[in-house]
């Protein structure tokens, strides 16, 4: 397990590469928490947007996935 930047306002998560000091979405402060989500082998990496911030994986039917 890896540790993730999560947002401690909006909880928007940040991929390993982008650097960033606040939270590009809304300016909040980052926390490092251990990853939750288990390791599932993915056919395609994550996505991620223009800010660097991870955006929701989405179900084959198209679908987002959200973990519980």
């Amino acid at each position: 397990m890896f540790m993730q930047r999560i947002c401690t306002q909006c909880h928007a998560i940040l991929d390993e590469k982008t650097i960033a000091d606040w939270c590009p979405a809304c300016g909040g402060a980052w926390i490092e928490r251990e990853n939750r989500i288990p390791d599932i082998p993915q056919a395609t990496p994550a996505e991620v947007d223009h800010r660097g911030i991870v955006l929701p994986r989405r179900h084959a039917s198209g679908g987002i996935i959200t973990p519980q």
